[in-house]
C-alpha cells in the first residue's frame, strides 16, 4: 500500500524581509507562536551594536527557531542598486567575513546567501571570473566557520542592477566551477519559475541545491512587489515536487519583498499571511 502524501513535504521557514515592518524581537515571538520551523536571519534586523546584535541571536534558538539560512547585510560581490557600499571588492569580502563571524555561532550549518551584483561594465565574463574566485574565498571564510553558501540567481527584471546571471545553469556553472563542498545554489521559485530548463537541471547535481524560497508572481509594478503564494502564476506545487524529486529536504522558505505597490502586503495582518502561505504551500504540494 502507498503511503499517504504528507501534508508538506519540507520544514516551513520564514524570511524576515517577509515581515519587514516587525522588529527583530516581534518576529522571533510571531514566529514562534505560528508553528515556524525555520527562520531565515536577515542581519540589517539585528542591532548595529556587536554586543547586542549577539545577544539577539541567542534568543532566536531560546525561541525555539533554527537559523536555516542569512541574508547577509552584504551579498552581491559587485556594488548594486541595493548593497552600493563599500566598493571594492576586498572591502565586500571582509564585510561578509565579518557577518559570518558574528552569526555563524548561533547558525551552525547555515545558508549564507549571495548574488552577484551586477556586472561592471557589462563584461559578463569578467563578472563571471570575479564571482567564481570571490565564491572560493567566501567558501573558505564559511568553512572555518560551519556554515555554507548559497548562490542566488536573480529574475530578469533585476539585471544591470542586482545580477549578472538569471538562470539555474548559470548559477550551477558557477558553483561548479567554485568546485567546493559548502557552496551550492539558492533557488527562489520568484526569481527562477520562468526558466525554460529549470526542472531538468534541478537534476543535473541535486547535491547542489542548498535553499528553496518561495512566494508568487504577478508582472510586478516595482522591484519589489511578490505576491502570497497561490495568488500569482508560479506552478508552485509542480516545483516543490521536483526540488524534492532532485533530493532537496531543507527547509522551504516564505520570502516575500511588498514594497512601492498600492496594496502592499506589508500593510496587511502579517500573522494572517504567514498563516496563509503555509496552508497554500501544504495546498500546492497535495495537488502539486
Amino acid at each position: 500500500m502507498n503511503s499517504p502524501t504528507p501534508a508538506f513535504a519540507f520544514p516551513y521557514g520564514v524570511n524576515q524581509f517577509t515581515t519587514m515592518p516587525w522588529s527583530f524581537e516581534e518576529d522571533l515571538t510571531h514566529y514562534a507562536g505560528l508553528g515556524v520551523e525555520a527562520i531565515e536571519l536577515c542581519e540589517t534586523k539585528l542591532d548595529d551594536d556587536p554586543d547586542r546584535a549577539k545577544a539577539q541571536l541567542a534568543s532566536v534558538a531560546e525561541a525555539g527557531l533554527p537559523i536555516s539560512s542569512v541574508q547577509p547585510v552584504v551579498r552581491t560581490v559587485f556594488p548594486s542598486e541595493t548593497q552600493p557600499g563599500p566598493a571594492d571588492r576586498r572591502d565586500r569580502l571582509d564585510r561578509f567575513r565579518r557577518s559570518v563571524e558574528l552569526i555563524a555561532p548561533f547558525a551552525t550549518d547555515a545558508v549564507f546567501v549571495t548574488n552577484t551584483g551586477p556586472a561592471p561594465d557589462g563584461n559578463l565574463h569578467e563578472a563571471n571570473r570575479q564571482v567564481v574566485t570571490h565564491h572560493r574565498e567566501l567558501a573558505d571564510i564559511a568553512a572555518a566557520h560551519g556554515v555554507r553558501i548559497a548562490l542566488e540567481p536573480l529574475n530578469p527584471v533585476l539585471l544591470n542592477a542586482e545580477t549578472a546571471i538569471w538562470t539555474y545553469r548559470q548559477a550551477l556553472d558557477v558553483v561548479q566551477e567554485v568546485d567546493r563542498e559548502n557552496v551550492g545554489v539558492c533557488l527562489d521559485l520568484w526569481n527562477l519559475w520562468q526558466d525554460p530548463d529549470l526542472v531538468p537541471r534541478l537534476a543535473d547535481a541535486p547535491d547542489r541545491l542548498f535553499l528553496l524560497q518561495v512566494s508568487d508572481w504577478r508582472t510586478p509594478r516595482s522591484r519589489m512587489d511578490r505576491r502570497g503564494v497561490g495568488t500569482g502564476d508560479i506552478p508552485v506545487g509542480r516545483l516543490l515536487h521536483a526540488a524534492h524529486g532532485a533530493g532537496y529536504r531543507g527547509p522551504c522558505v516564505l520570502e516575500i519583498f511588498s514594497d512601492n505597490v498600492p496594496d502592499s502586503l506589508y500593510e496587511t495582518d502579517l500573522d494572517e499571511l504567514v498563516r496563509t502561505n503555509r496552508t497554500a504551500l501544504e495546498s500546492a504540494w497535495r495537488t502539486g
